[in-house]
């Protein structure tokens, strides 16, 4: 898919959790965008600690098949540019960006069965990556591990809980590191999930999306358990670094 420059208006905006937002961004020109599930944007701003402008990357949270408006998530990050210039922007404020970027895509076939792991906002592309999976005839079963912090952090639980039913091979876990005492869900992090209840890699693909220590610890323990095919996209929350989380 050729890259193009877009111009687009802030059609909703959401706080899903402290410091965490949702936008949809409904496209003006050119009116669609092609994107392949799993795929960013990148926006240019101005870096005030480096005195340029800058590219910062966020993933498409929205499956492809909505090619009229897109969804970000994103998290707010203290001295992050990208996230400070998402974060003021108003309802139908317009913006540029380029798209689509990123290797990062649902690529396997129906046959095999899918496990995505994410933490944080990692969710995003795994987001639009799940809902083309569950789209698909004839897909295998599709497990989540998602990872956060407390109950406060906790958001599209109702919208996966749904699936579950209208989708019956689909199944998901969020579990909690630091939960309360009426949490009933897994406690810990997302890579005891892994380790607990995946006993097999046989027929089996894997899509992690996170900060780069989950992902250094889930592809240790599946590489104990067997050979697969594992993708990842490293989020970080650090200004100047690839933005998402």
């Amino acid at each position: 898919m050729a890259v193009n420059r877009f111009r687009a208006q802030v059609s909703r905006i959401e706080d899903l959790a402290p410091g965490v937002r949702e936008i949809d961004l409904s496209l003006v020109d050119p009116p669609e965008l092609e994107f392949a599930a799993g795929q960013h944007i990148s926006v240019e701003v101005f870096d005030e600690r480096l005195g340029r402008k800058v590219l910062r990357s966020y993933s498409i949270a929205s499956p492809p098949r909505k090619k009229d408006t897109i969804t970000l998530l994103f998290n707010s990050v203290p001295g992050g540019s990208g996230s400070e210039y998402l974060f003021h922007l108003q309802a139908h404020a317009q913006m540029e960006f380029e798209a689509p970027k990123g290797s990062f895509v649902l690529k396997d076939g129906p046959d095999r069965d899918v496990i995505f792991v994410a933490t944080g906002t990692g969710i995003a592309p795994l987001r639009s990556m799940l809902y083309s999976r569950l789209e698909e005839r004839g897909a295998g079963r599709t497990l989540l591990f998602w990872g956060l912090r407390s109950e406060k952090d906790l958001y599209y639980q109702e919208e996966f809980e749904r699936l579950t039913v209208t989708h019956p091979k689909f199944t998901f876990f969020t579990t909690l590191s630091r939960p309360g005492a009426g949490w009933a869900g897994p406690v810990g992090r997302v890579t005891r999930l892994v380790e607990q209840r995946i006993s097999s890699v046989d027929s089996v693909v894997f899509y992690l999306c996170g900060h780069g220590g989950m992902i250094a610890d889930v592809t240790h323990i599946i590489q104990k358990k067997g050979l697969c095919p594992i993708h990842q996209e490293t989020f970080y929350d650090e200004p100047g670094e690839k933005t998402g989380v």
